[in-house]
């Protein structure tokens, strides 16, 4: 059903501009940004990895909508944008990908990353060449003017639009897209909830559905909408018209690491004109995260490494040598390759300070070095042999290294920070900034310029990493 034949290039032009949202600049920059300032639900310090929205009128969806992407904090740059949506206007296998030229809207050009279209459609035959399914639909069209005044245009465009009405079809798409649902990558999933039931019922159906999707259960989901369907709701027509793109999506996120999130809800009943009550349509914002698993250290692998830890130590003091590694007990974490800092105190007054990040040693290992390593610290008197019986460690472990697209992932106090910059690089642990008082420009600026010499703005062109460190002292 191709018909672009990977030819002369054209862009997709707004269709439902002047209907679904203003057709000028003016107006529809200043529509988004009153809608994303209507929006009490504020951005995290997570990074979403997939929104759900709506794609109805602004007028009638616009506020939800904003909600979702109104999660993406600022300043965040990802590489591309997958949006995924339903067709409206045709029912054909598989799904369309828009490869003939980039998408417009009256904020402007967003750049189609035509050439990754290629690579789907030539590799997969779930995906098709089909201008059409693109040229009338509004689903996807209406995500993306809060896609460029979120993301500044700044990021390629993958638009899919599903023809399928088939489940194994969803799966499909799922499995040939897998390999770009990462980090660097934002999914948007297309779709309103229940259409034309009366407010009450709809509010109470669309949250069943909503349960369903944050269940992150394809079979779960495909349960209750036939449930729904079995309940004879007047005037129900469908509880989620974008199905097989949201399914799509929990194929993708089924047995990951990942949450979602309900943000806000809304009907068409809400809005301020035209909110008839008798027959509306529901509206979700849904947004999914990494789940935060809590990073510890337990009672018996604290006690292992604050020995391990000393009796390195003690036996350099005592030769002068670094001694061969004390085989691990407990396992654990011991033999995770974590990284870790060790810091000597005697009588509270610090003696050394040394850390690494994990590379190829476990951190059984690693501890036992960094201990000697900090227990002869050039920056300060080295230890004495009888200065042992008023020695304290504190230790540090890492949790393993994060790169993140934006600063606003940075918690202060959480998060340690590591810059680097081609063979630059330095730390700062998360204790700095409670200690210090630092705020986060004093906290980047000052690992940029003193630990990783590349100046105080040098962080803003390097690579960012965030960890989280387990502090113990015995």
């Amino acid at each position: 059903m191709g018909n672009s034949g990977f030819g002369k290039l054209h862009n997709r032009e707004p269709f439902v501009a002047g209907k679904f949202y203003p057709g000028n600049e003016i107006a529809l920059k200043k529509q988004v940004r009153d809608l994303f300032a209507q929006t009490g639900n504020k951005p995290g310090n997570q990074l979403p990895r997939a929104i759900i929205s709506p794609h109805a009128g602004y007028v009638f969806s616009g506020r939800v909508a904003a909600s979702a992407f109104n999660q993406i904090p600022e300043n965040t740059v990802y590489e591309r944008v997958f949006v995924l949506a339903s067709s409206h206007q045709y029912l054909f296998g598989g799904a369309a990908v828009f490869i003939s030229g980039n998408y417009k809207t009256p904020l402007g050009k967003i750049k189609v990353d035509t050439q990754l279209g290629r690579e789907l459609i030539e590799s997969d035959e779930i995906f098709r060449d089909y201008d059409e399914a693109h040229k009338n639909e509004h689903s996807l069209e209406v995500q993306l003017p809060f896609l460029q005044i979120k993301l500044k245009n700044d990021f390629l465009l993958v638009p899919i639009i599903l023809g399928t009405n088939n489940r194994a079809d969803a799966e499909k798409i799922a499995q040939a897209l897998a390999p770009y649902f990462t980090h660097e990558n934002l999914f948007v999933v297309s779709t309103d909830f229940s259409h034309y039931p009366d407010y009450e019922n709809a509010i109470e159906n669309d949250l069943e559905t909503a349960n369903a999707i944050c269940s992150n259960n394809p079979k779960k989901l495909l349960k209750v909408l036939e449930e729904n369907k079995q309940k004879k709701i007047s005037h129900l027509a469908t509880s989620l018209c974008g199905w097989t793109s949201v399914l799509t999506l929990l194929y993708l996120t089924q047995n990951k690491n990942l949450e979602y999130k309900k943000i806000e809800y809304q009907n068409s009943g809400d809005a301020e004109i035209y909110g008839d009550k008798d027959r509306v349509v529901g509206y979700w914002a849904i947004a999914v995260y990494e789940k935060e698993i809590p990073f510890v250290v337990s009672e018996v692998e604290q006690k292992e490494l604050l020995q391990k830890a000393r009796t390195a130590i003690v036996r350099f003091l005592e030769d002068g040598k670094r001694g061969a590694f004390e085989p691990m007990l407990s396992g654990g974490i011991l033999e995770q390759k974590n990284g870790v800092f060790v810091s000597v105190y005697v009588n509270s007054e610090l003696r050394g300070c040394i850390g690494n990040f994990a590379k190829d040693e476990t951190l059984n290992d690693l501890v036992q070095r960094m201990a000697v390593s900090a227990a002869c610290d050039y920056r300060f008197e080295n230890l004495h042999p009888e200065e042992l019986d008023d020695l304290e460690l504190e230790i540090s472990v890492l949790s393993p290294l994060k790169k993140i697209r934006s600063i606003d992932e940075i918690e202060l106090g959480k998060h340690g920070i590591y810059i680097k910059k081609g063979m630059n690089s330095g730390t700062f642990l998360p204790q700095v900034a409670k200690k210090t008082g630092w705020n986060l420009e004093e906290f980047l600026g000052r690992c940029s310029r003193d630990k990783a010499g590349l100046g105080w703005e040098g962080w803003r062109n390097a690579e960012l990493f965030t960890y989280e460190a387990f502090i113990f002292r015995g």
